[in-house]
């Protein structure tokens, strides 16, 4: 009778428990997300202007905003990747990229707002773009990281928190800068304004505090899912294994996550579209501003920011009680309503 060998077989390690956080160190993790927040909502709030205060038409203004886009389908997936696959002893998961993001996003938001040509500002905004992403990827995989499943959901709420501060706060910097500390904010023969000027510097060394304030508080716990080795293996291969996984991954999304892609794809234009022209169209349509040498033109594009701001402070207040909405309604409907409602809101802008 032949000898039947039971090969061994060596279970996965069990996953150890996430221990529960309290208020701060949720805070702590969290905090970063206002710096970066921050920056993007001082660029999306003001590059407009600075791209007209450079000389650029309207129908100019779109092309050099591509960065946006462009660089969040490129990027986003790619440092997804990486992060899932980084570990380091002291560094950890996510935080090298939160460190590499925050200091080249500082180096642009202090150089923005000295550009002397068009060129100049479309470039640094394609790499604020790529580094804003390097930047805040990882964070939307921190809450997952470092938060028991029954406390993620706090951990997104904080997220949101400092999101609508961050860009409630940048969006009217301009507007505080000018009428409460009476920085000019008057355009010398078509340069950028002191008022935007300070407020890029201010944001820059907001973005890169906050930032490095999230590393040096929060640690984080080596990887515990089973499959991190496999996936360390699989980036060995180069980047043709990197991008053959990833291509993968979005043909195999869950049907619901194809049909939630199709809404964003015909969502996304008309939020793009206000990022590009609001401010200027306030402005221009609103306060009557010639040029953008007009003293109004600047006012005009504060007093945007300002609504902005508003529109951040709105946002995250009703984040609070979209749950309460949902559970009425279900989530479709809910979502339903509130893209119906935003449709609506950005109809009405042309009616202004």
């Amino acid at each position: 009778m032949d000898k039947i060998i039971h090969a061994e077989v060596t279970p996965h390690p069990p996953r150890v428990a996430k221990p529960t956080l309290n208020f701060w160190q949720i805070f702590n993790m969290s905090f970063g997300f206002f710096g970066i927040q921050f920056g993007w909502d001082l660029q999306r709030a003001n590059m407009g202007p600075i791209y007209e205060y450079l000389k650029a038409t309207p129908d100019q203004i779109p092309l050099l905003f591509l960065a946006a886009p462009l660089t969040g389908l490129i990027v986003q997936p790619i440092i997804g990747y990486l992060s899932d696959r980084t570990w380091h002893p002291w560094w950890g998961r996510r935080r090298p990229y939160f460190f590499v993001g925050a200091v080249l996003s500082t180096f642009c938001l202090f150089f923005m707002p000295n550009s002397g040509a068009l060129w100049m500002a479309a470039g640094l905004l394609w790499i604020l773009d790529t580094s804003g992403n390097i930047a805040m990827e990882p964070f939307r995989a921190f809450v997952a990281d470092k938060l028991p499943e029954r406390q993620r959901t706090r951990g997104f709420a904080m997220q949101s928190l400092m999101i609508g501060l961050g860009g409630s706060i940048a969006s009217a910097l301009p507007w505080i800068l000018s009428n409460l500390f009476n920085v000019s904010r008057k355009s010398v023969n078509g340069n950028i304004p002191d008022s935007v000027k300070f407020a890029f510097y201010i944001g820059g060394t907001i973005f890169l505090l906050a930032v490095l304030y999230t590393i040096f508080t929060t640690k984080e716990y080596p990887p515990a899912d089973i499959g991190f080795k496999e996936k360390v293996k699989e980036s060995n291969k180069g980047f043709g294994g990197g991008a053959r996984e990833i291509i993968s991954s979005i043909k195999n999304m869950p049907v619901k996550m194809k049909q939630l892609a199709l809404v964003q794809f015909f969502t996304w234009p008309g939020l793009f579209l206000m990022w590009f022209y609001y401010s200027t169209a306030v402005a221009r349509t609103v306060f009557g501003a010639s040029s953008e040498t007009d003293p109004i033109y600047t006012k005009g594009v504060e007093f945007a920011g300002l609504t902005l701001s508003f529109y951040n402070v709105v946002a995250f207040i009703f984040a609070l009680i979209i749950p309460l909405v949902a559970r009425k309604l279900g989530r479709k409907l809910t979502h339903s309503v509130c893209l119906f409602c935003g449709a609506a809101g950005l109809i009405a802008v042309g009616f202004v």
